[in-house]
């Protein structure tokens, strides 16, 4: 695979990845954190809801604690991004504050890596997020760019 920084300015791409031959191209958004929040989870807007395609994939990157933590990395399609964004902010809102009122919509929203560790159950618990973990033969899965 090839890959280059994207132009600046192009929205929801990061990095552009083609094969040798330039038969497929596809695209990826990355995100990135430290483990310093209590969820370990990236932070992640209201666009997020819609946006996917076939040649898109984000990289969440995990750097650790410390310097000397080796980065993790989880490569997902934006299909499976999308979902999971959606109905976890929807299961979310749906729920009791912890005062026991109704919750306030915004744009954003957190892709974690345990959601049932925060009360939203989804289907998406812990160890979920592992079947993506450094997983970058998904971009082969790419739509061929050439006929």
């Amino acid at each position: 695979m090839i890959a280059a920084l994207a132009p600046a300015g192009v929205p929801n791409c990061d990095i552009v990845v083609t094969d040798g031959r330039g038969d497929r191209l596809c695209a990826i958004q990355v995100k990135t954190r430290q483990d310093k929040g209590s969820d370990g989870g990236w932070h992640m807007g209201k666009k997020h809801e819609s946006i996917q395609s076939s040649n898109l994939f984000y990289a969440f990157v995990d750097f650790g604690k410390t310097l000397t933590d080796h980065p993790t990395c989880y490569v997902v399609p934006s299909a499976v991004v999308a979902d999971v964004i959606k109905r976890s902010h929807q299961a979310w809102l749906s729920a009791p504050g912890k005062k026991g009122q109704q919750r306030k919509d915004s744009d954003f929203r957190r892709f974690l890596p345990d959601y049932e560790k925060t009360g939203v159950m989804i289907g998406r618990g812990s160890g979920w997020l592992d079947q993506y973990r450094e997983e970058w033969s998904v971009l082969g899965n790419a739509e061929s760019i050439v006929g």
